[in-house]
């Protein structure tokens, strides 16, 4: 008797297109949300953190930079200090641009 009564129910109501419009841009937030929170931000911070470590970087400090060269910075040249000279060996210097520099192993001076 149950079954028959709830096969003569009415169909419920399909969703009015302002209510399919306010889901689909809670759906769109939700995911640029996530997007922000996973991806953008930590690239900023990520960022910053570089900048700070090359803003750093002073004569006397054991770099690393991107070719796998180890060196010790001996200089800087460029009108905004742009160029960095490394000390790689016994009579051996290199120039480098700051941000070929990915990392400060030892702080000197």
């Amino acid at each position: 008797m149950v079954d028959v009564a709830y096969a003569q129910a009415a169909a419920p109501a399909a969703p009015s297109q302002a209510e399919q419009m306010l889901h689909m841009v809670a759906v769109l937030a939700i995911t640029v949300g996530i997007f922000y929170f996973m991806i953008i931000r930590p690239q900023q911070k990520k960022q910053k953190e570089t900048e700070a470590m090359l803003s750093a970087v002073r004569k006397g400090d054991r770099v690393l930079t991107v070719g796998g060269v180890f060196g010790t910075v001996i200089g800087r040249k460029g009108e905004k200090d742009e160029v960095v000279v490394l000390k790689v060996a016994d009579d051996v210097k290199m120039e480098f641009s700051k941000a070929s520099i990915v990392q400060v192993l030892e702080r000197g001076e």
